[in-house]
């Protein structure tokens, strides 16, 4: 009866790419795996199961070049993979070996090959209950259990992972090989960069030895726990409950600061341990996540940019015929001249326009250009408007100033000092604080959304352009995320209110990058008294795409279309809280509706919503905003699914332990380090 251990490896690891080929003293790990396997006795065959993507020929050439065989299949079922290696290898009796295990002890391997044979069992393993070291991990089963799951096991988990149908269908004797002591809280794996420091100490430990047992690496474990510690934050069999943009995300955080280049779009920001965090496609108010699945947005629709949802066919159009003829030139783009021209008609109080590609830039741009034209460097601010350092600034010395905007815990680290005291904040509404800042003298720019979580109250904007009028102060109205949204352009044209310069951002180009400040030409043309300049700010997608929105918005009067869909969510949300018995808070505009529940329990329960509506195919948390692809019959479906969402909050205000429902931590409540 032929036992072929079968080992599975790949290049391509999500958490930890390459790992199988990275060096221990001058040999890659899978050799150090293989030598070691090697050395057991019941094992008639070995032979390497890896995929048959390009990426996986080093690994195959190189394990070839030490004798072994390879098989090579499959990516995504690993089960067909693994059962034409064992099928190839004439296997009756499979040893499955996973490659992440390094310190594989040959002398455990044949103690479990022997228990299987005189068991009578179909499948016996050291991992059903673990008491095992974590890459330890040895199973052993018939090829005609094998056999049996590669034509019956239906489920995406049991094709990637190999042997769940096997222990968990009820069609086959499963037994467990148990240590006498409980060791399962060791890791000895190779997961993650850590686990593979810990592997390295342990074999620079032996050298030049590498036939060390299992019961030796635990004794240096014991005497040197020092070499251990570098993973012990890492949990056993972690990789399996995560999906791939987990396990990408954890990727992300060792190479990027904070995981991501947007604070929003952080997974912490939703349920930490469960966000997908990244997308292979999207279209409509539709994303699939990096594993394929399709999952409803109603959440954030790429942080309000999509207003005609994602991959809008004309705007993609416009796009792909712009890539076709070329995006970068020693030349201007023609598309910038229309795209401010069109602007200028959308708003005929401007006269001037100029372009950038995000919001934080545009914001800067604008102030630069309201400081040269008035002359003073001092800005009161009311709002977000950016990460820039004339923003951050208003938290050197009190890093509460800003708490009042939808900021709290920013921190001014990396600000120059000396700009203390040049802008200082105001509160929506509240024109008597404004008064008593103009009223101190040197306030050159006043800066500040039209409208935010609330509307303005009678009289407010009024007054506060009276006032810049009669100081000679720049008025900025900040329009990057309100614009386009209750009106063709910014959201001032509603209130009768002008400004000297005005910001338009995120919707502008249906999620291609381009922003404007738009303005006055006798403010304006200030940008020509400083230095103000970018190359892409010159680049041709960004105003092909406007141009092309902007023509569609305008035919479909896409904002009236999304503010219709933004009062219909928020009234149902009430009407859902009501008939629950809970208290919720909805602001917001309608088209970027959000609402918060009036418990201290109000971060876990927007978590839950995440968690559980993630579970029913939604990205979801306490906030929609509105596309016009969330027509009613998407929005019914998505109220159907909360509904039962809902009724588990009522239970946890109810006395039930919400912390008891979580599969993770809480989320984030904004502004957070990560560490």
């Amino acid at each position: 009866m032929t036992t072929v251990a079968v080992v599975q490896a790949r290049m391509g690891s999500s958490r930890f790419p390459n790992k199988v080929m990275r060096q221990i003293r001058g040999r890659p790990m899978i050799e150090l795996l293989l030598a070691r396997l090697a050395l057991a006795r019941r094992i008639d065959h070995i032979v390497l199961a890896t995929g048959d993507g390009a990426a996986n020929d080093p690994l195959a050439d190189h394990v070839r070049s030490l004798g072994y065989a390879v098989f090579r299949g499959s990516e995504s079922d690993v089960l067909a993979r693994y059962h034409g290696a064992a099928k190839a290898a004439g296997a009756a009796t499979v040893v499955r070996i996973t490659g992440d295990c390094p310190l594989i002890d040959p002398l455990l391997v044949d103690e479990i090959i022997a228990a299987f044979q005189v068991s009578g069992a179909d499948y016996l393993s050291n991992t059903v209950a673990p008491t095992y070291a974590d890459g330890l991990d040895t199973e052993v089963f018939s090829f005609h259990a094998l056999d049996t799951a590669m034509c019956e096991a239906k489920l995406i988990a049991e094709r990637e992972h190999v042997t769940p149908y096997i222990r968990n269908s009820g069609r086959f004797t499963v037994l467990n090989h148990a240590n006498g002591e409980d060791f399962s809280g060791e890791r000895w794996t190779v997961d993650e960069p850590e686990d593979f420091e810990v592997i390295s100490a342990v074999f620079d430990h032996f050298a030049p030895r590498i036939d060390f047992t299992w019961r030796e690496v635990h004794a240096l474990a014991q005497a040197r726990p020092d070499l251990f510690t570098a993973n012990r934050h890492l949990i056993r069999n972690e990789g399996a409950q995560m999906n791939t943009g987990q396990k990408l995300w954890k990727r992300a955080r060792r190479v990027i600061p904070g995981g991501s280049m947007l604070l929003s779009k952080r997974a912490e920001m939703f349920a930490p341990d469960q966000w997908p965090a990244y997308f292979s496609k999207a279209r409509g108010c539709k994303v699939w996540d990096l594993d394929g699945r399709e999952l409803i947005d109603m959440s954030m629709m790429g942080i309000g940019t999509n207003t005609l949802g994602y991959g809008h066919p004309e705007v993609d159009t416009a796009v792909l015929e712009t890539v076709k003829s070329g995006n970068m030139s020693t030349l201007n783009c023609p598309e910038e001249v229309f795209l401010a021209e069109r602007l200028v008609e959308m708003h005929p109080w401007a006269q001037m326009v100029r372009f950038a590609r995000s919001g934080g830039e545009a914001n800067a741009i604008a102030v630069r250009i309201a400081r040269a034209a008035s002359g003073k460097d001092k800005v009161a601010i009311c709002g977000y408007h950016g990460w820039h350092d004339w923003y951050l600034s208003a938290n050197l010395g009190d890093d509460k100033n800003l708490a009042g905007h939808l900021l709290p815990g920013l921190e001014p680290r990396g600000v120059p000092q000396g700009l203390r005291g040049t802008v200082l904040p105001f509160n929506y509404n509240r024109f008597d604080e404004l008064e008593a800042i103009v009223a101190k003298g040197d306030i050159g720019v006043i800066k500040m959304e039209v409208s935010r979580n609330k509307g303005p109250e009678p009289g407010f904007l009024e007054k506060v352009r009276a006032l810049a009028t009669e100081k000679g102060i720049v008025l900025i109205f900040d329009e990057c995320t309100s614009g386009f949204r209750q009106s063709f352009g910014g959201l001032h044209k509603l209130y009768g209110v002008e400004p000297d310069i005005m910001m338009l951002g995120k919707a502008l180009g249906n999620g291609y990058a381009i922003t404007a400040a738009v303005g006055r030409r006798e403010v304006m043309e200030a940008a020509q008294s400083t230095f103000i300049s970018s190359t892409f700010w010159t680049e041709r997608i960004g105003p092909a795409a406007a141009l092309k929105t902007l023509e569609v918005m305008e035919r479909l009067r896409s904002w009236e279309t999304i503010t219709a869909i933004g009062e219909s969510i928020t009234a149902q949300w009430q009407e859902m809280a009501l008939r629950h018995g809970l208290r919720i808070s909805t602001s917001g505009l309608p088209a970027l509706t959000g609402f918060t529940f009036d418990s201290p329990n109000a971060l876990a329960y927007k978590t839950l919503i995440t968690q559980e509506m993630l579970g029913k195919g939604y990205l979801a948390a306490t906030s929609v905003y509105t596309c016009i692809d969330h027509t009613p019959e998407v929005v019914k479906a998505y109220f159907d699914a909360l509904d039962g969402v809902f009724a588990l909050i009522r239970e946890c205000e109810d006395g039930r332990d919400v912390s008891s429902l979580l599969k993770g931590p809480i989320c984030h409540a904004g502004f957070k380090r990560l560490n």
